[in-house]
């Protein structure tokens, strides 16, 4: 059966310089605006319209590769974890570095709550522990971090412009959730719908639910192989609907529950490993990313898991796949540093009109 989207060519997203491990939408801002936020190894993370894929500006400040980038719900605030041992959180009109966030190994994850309170920050990393800040309890750093702006002048848009990166370390309120529990690096956190469950994904293939309340985890639940990624999907059309937490890992995704913790909705395994995957249940679709070899995205029936579309153009693993917040496209990032953008609807849309 083939696929009802007709086939477009997908919008190439250029700029970074190195792979791109991590890329994330905000939500649905003014007049059904959103943006896109993307994390490299070149250090250097970007915002971009999330529906075009225009450059806004690049944050500059890390001295590490940047494993992973996340906005706030409002798009007002984004937050960075990365290799120099720090979280960074950034206003994004202006592009200033409100708070770095010190940490005593590698930063690989970040979450801000989906209930829009920016004043909350998850971390976690090669540190193997789990930890809030709390942003308003905490003093912003001093440092000379910026925004490479699209605005600026010709000398920025040629990388003539840069910071020294010296920042300050702010000294934030935080503690530690479940102490001793990780024994290895966490690879993502996911605010749930409950503001008081999260969930982490480890390298040692466990998923675990914590209540924030107890500090303890509720539930646990392995994974054959090397988790690729883990993301809760969920849509501004579907407002009602608890999401997908999706998980990719070794040849296998895992689609579960987004509102119950640990209940596992349903397994589909593949001939081929997986990086990463995101769910659309508005259309009843789901899309991974290939690693390896395999570099093709996939688009498969969430219902039958029968392949739709594959998707070609991408040089390397595709690390991190994410639906829009409305869900007529969804974005790649790959080992060979780009980002594309792909149409997911019959409709004419952004760029694609």
């Amino acid at each position: 059966m083939a696929s009802d989207v007709v086939k477009v060519v997908p919008l190439t997203c250029h700029g970074h310089s190195r792979p791109v491990p991590h890329l994330s939408f905000s939500s649905l801002v003014e007049d059904d605006q959103y943006y896109l936020i993307s994390a490299c190894k070149d250090n250097n993370p970007m915002l971009r319209d999330g529906i075009t894929g225009d450059w806004i500006g690049t944050f500059l400040g890390h001295k590490g590769a940047v494993w992973q980038a996340r906005l706030s719900i409002d798009a007002n605030v984004a937050a960075t974890a990365a290799a120099d041992f720090s979280a960074k959180v950034w206003d994004t009109h202006t592009g200033e570095c409100l708070y770095t966030l010190s940490h005593n190994h590698i930063v690989r994850a970040v979450a801000f709550p989906i209930q829009n309170n920016p004043q909350v920050l998850a971390t976690g990393g090669q540190e193997k522990k789990l930890r809030i800040f709390d942003l308003s309890r905490t003093e912003s750093a001093n440092g000379n971090s910026s925004i490479q702006s699209s605005s600026n002048n010709n000398a920025n848009n040629n990388n003539n412009n840069s910071n020294n990166g010296n920042t300050g370390s702010s000294s934030a309120t935080s503690y530690e959730i479940g102490p001793g529990v990780h024994k290895s690096t966490i690879k993502s956190i996911v605010w749930n719908q409950d503001y008081n469950i999260l969930t982490t994904a480890a390298e040692d293939g466990k998923i675990r639910w914590w209540d924030l309340r107890s500090r303890h985890p509720v539930v646990e639940y392995n994974v054959e192989g090397t988790i690729g990624s883990c993301e809760l999907n969920t849509l501004a059309t579907m407002p009602n609907e608890p999401g997908i937490l999706s998980v990719a890992a070794g040849k296998s995704v895992y689609f579960f529950d987004g509102a119950k913790p640990g209940l596992l909705l349903k397994k589909v395994d593949f001939p081929y490993e997986v990086a990463s995957v995101a769910v659309n249940q508005e259309t009843g679709r789901f899309v991974t990313g290939g690693a390896g070899e395999n570099t093709w995205a996939r688009v498969y029936d969430l219902h039958s898991n029968e392949e739709l579309e594959v998707q070609k153009g991408h040089h390397g693993p595709i690390w991190s796949i994410s639906y829009s917040p409305d869900g007529k496209l969804y974005g790649t990032g790959s080992e060979d540093g780009t980002i594309k953008l792909w149409k997911a609807c019959r409709e004419p849309y952004g760029l694609w009109r």
